[in-house]
């Protein structure tokens, strides 16, 4: 059977869907959405290797080759992703994290425990001065996520002080004497994480009085009216914690409320990486699609107490979560990246296009050698991964107007459970390009789509595709090309109709010229 999808090309914004090859969803239109670039954010936590090793090797006597400590072969590959906010410095770390520990001269910063990530000693040789010049590298915003759990509201407004006060005052006077004349001016804080868990274990009442004190001192130092200040939000489907913040914590104080949620299979038996079976695959993709619904009835909570959407739902922790890699710390939580990743990435991004409204930044967890990484490192040697070239291939849509589309797709089958087979978005760019993304993850069978394009001609199409002979298949350091995109040779446009025929657990991004 076919799988039919119409895309009409009105900047016009509706949706992308899921739905049972019994019938068609209609078409829904609305004034224009963007596709906020910030939706393809990254994080980057003091967890295992991602921070030490991973992007930071160190000013002195580092072999591998480095700006600022900083290695040169992270930041142009970050930069070829384009990437638009980096969150900083967790997670977890965050409610532990002291700022002016990590100012000044390096040989005098104390020393911590990470108490969460494997014990091992902090030195804070990178601090905000290095994480926020490091931004500057990659040419993106830093997101930096306050101490509410351990720390005092006159620590995160000092901090705030610091690095965004042009003017004359004890924390830019620091800054000052720290190397640093001009502030950074850093646009997205976020007053906590995990509120709920490691962030304090506190209650949605209880964090929503503490947010509205801490929102309150998080000032604007030059009054542009520019801060975007980010609650920390639900664990996945804790609804009633998006309840209590929407309606106890009033709007002028609010521009994002986060949302985390991680594809496992069991938080107790999460499954190897590499080495993962059909029924393991088939859980991952059910947790990963159930995003669809988290953001649907999350969306549906805040429009009750935010009609007008002014408030962004910030998907600032997601990916897939497994086992560590054999023989690695536990706590470092290192885990490889395979066709399945691929399939977790563009599933995601395709959602996250469709509630383009409301959700309008998000944070990958994590972009260096931790959890889903786009990027992997073993002292000189770096690998991109398959998710990697997900979001590279997908950058096409960033800022760009999300169009219209109905998708009927196949099931996957697995027993007696079956999934969606087709994921698809699609967009206008700003030099009138569509793009239309579509993910497969059957993990057997190709799927056959065919597009009625109404109201547009277009001459030529291209494509390329992310695929490999087995969904266990990933990058390593000795064969580190082995999964990289390709050009796809599978479209056939015929005047309005264009099909297209996409292998299994696959991505294909298609560009369509008038």
């Amino acid at each position: 059977m076919k799988i039919k999808f119409l895309l009409s090309l009105f900047l016009v914004c509706s949706f992308t869907s899921f739905a049972q090859n019994t019938g068609e969803l209609s078409v829904q239109t609305s004034p224009s959405k963007t596709i906020n670039r910030h939706i393809y954010g990254h994080f980057a936590e003091h967890l295992g290797r991602c921070i030490y090793g991973g992007f930071y090797v160190g000013e002195n006597n580092s072999k591998i080759p480095n700006t600022q400590g900083i290695r040169n072969d992270v930041v142009d590959a970050l930069k070829k992703l384009k990437i638009p906010n980096l969150r900083w410095p967790g997670g977890c770390f965050a409610d532990t994290y002291h700022w002016k520990d990590g100012i000044g001269p390096k040989n005098q910063r104390p020393t911590i425990v990470n108490s969460w990530w494997g014990g091992v000693t902090e030195n804070n040789s990178f601090g905000t001065h290095d994480f926020l010049n490091m931004c500057e590298l990659l040419g993106t915003e830093p997101y930096l996520a306050g101490n509410m759990g351990s720390g005092a509201v006159q620590e995160l407004a000092d901090w705030v002080q610091y690095v965004n006060f042009s003017g004359e005052g004890p924390m830019s006077k620091l800054r000052r004497q720290h190397g640093r004349q001009e502030p950074w001016k850093v646009k997205f804080w976020g007053i906590g994480n995990e509120a709920w868990g490691c962030g304090g274990n506190m209650t949605a009442d209880y964090y929503a009085n503490e947010y509205r004190k801490y929102a309150t001192f998080v000032s604007d130092w030059n009054n542009s009216g520019g801060l975007f200040r980010i609650a920390s939000g639900a664990n996945s489907a804790d609804y009633n914690w998006t309840e209590v913040l929407m309606k106890n914590i009033p709007k002028n104080l609010i521009e994002g409320v986060a949302l985390h949620h991680y594809s496992v299979i069991d938080w107790d038996k999460k499954g190897p990486s590499t080495t993962f079976n059909e029924q393991q695959y088939f859980t991952t993709m059910q947790r990963a699609l159930f995003m669809d619904e988290l953001i649907q009835k999350h969306t549906a909570i805040m429009d009750k107490y935010d009609p007008q959407k002014k408030v962004a739902l910030v998907v600032d922790e997601w990916g897939g979560w497994y086992e560590v890699e054999p023989g690695t710390n536990p706590g470092f939580l290192y885990q490889q990246n395979t066709m399945r990743d691929a399939m977790i990435a563009g599933t995601t991004l395709n959602i996250f296009h469709k509630y383009c409204d409301r959700v309008r930044m998000a944070n990958l967890a994590q972009a260096v050698n931790v959890l889903q990484a786009v990027i992997l490192t073993e002292d000189e040697k770096m690998l991109l991964t398959p998710t990697y070239h997900v979001m590279e291939m997908y950058n096409v849509h960033q800022d760009a107007s999300l169009l219209p589309l109905t998708l009927k797709s196949n099931d996957y089958n697995v027993g007696n459970a079956k999934l969606p087979a087709v994921s698809a978005s699609a967009s206008r760019d700003k030099n009138g390009l569509v793009h239309v993304s579509l993910v497969n993850i059957d993990a057997k069978k190709d799927q056959e789509v065919t597009l009625d394009i109404k109201d547009a001609k277009f001459k030529s199409v291209s494509g390329r595709i992310l695929s490999s002979k087995t969904l266990q298949d990933h990058n390593t350091f000795d064969n580190p090309n082995k999964i990289k995109p390709a050009n796809f040779k599978g479209a056939n446009l015929r005047g309005n109709s264009l099909k297209v025929k996409i292998p299994p657990f696959s991505v294909v991004v298609l560009e369509l010229k008038s």
